[in-house]
């Protein structure tokens, strides 16, 4: 398998996964991402939430307006600015995904066992990379002069 075909297998699984765990909360899978933003980052204002996931304004105030109606977060008066709200988690509302994540977690780590040093600083080369590759790429792909 070349590193294109990789790429998109990884890209594909990570995706499928993350939309399960939605689909287990009742949201999409960007619904989900939103939310865990917001509860690691909150409060904070739509336009910042927007620019994290790469959507306009009129599909943060969707995505908003659904998790809102889920119960999961609530606009806030922005205390710094009156003119302007905030998106703050629910207290005890975000669902609790310790199960799953400790399941993916424990399996990861049994894996990872048989890499040696020197292999498990490559794999972390890799991801950390990736990591960077998607994020400038969906910032490429959000832009308006984007392709």
């Amino acid at each position: 398998m070349n590193g294109d075909e990789l790429g998109r297998e990884l890209s594909t699984a990570v995706v499928l996964f993350h939309e399960a765990v939605a689909r287990r909360l009742g949201l999409s899978a960007v619904d989900h991402k939103a939310l865990g933003f917001v509860t690691g980052n909150g409060p904070l204002p739509a336009g910042a939430l927007a620019a994290e996931l790469g959507l306009g304004a009129s599909a943060i105030t969707a995505l908003v307006d659904r998790l809102e109606r889920a119960g999961y977060v609530r606009r806030v008066p922005d205390p710094g600015d009156r003119r302007r709200v905030l998106v703050s988690a629910v207290t005890g509302s975000t669902p609790d995904l310790g199960g799953i994540f400790a399941d993916l977690g424990r399996e990861m780590g049994a894996f990872m066992t048989k890499y040696d040093e020197r292999e498990l600083a490559a794999i972390l080369d890799y991801v950390t990379n990736t990591i960077a590759v998607l994020k400038a790429q969906t910032a490429r792909l959000a832009s308006p002069d984007g392709p």
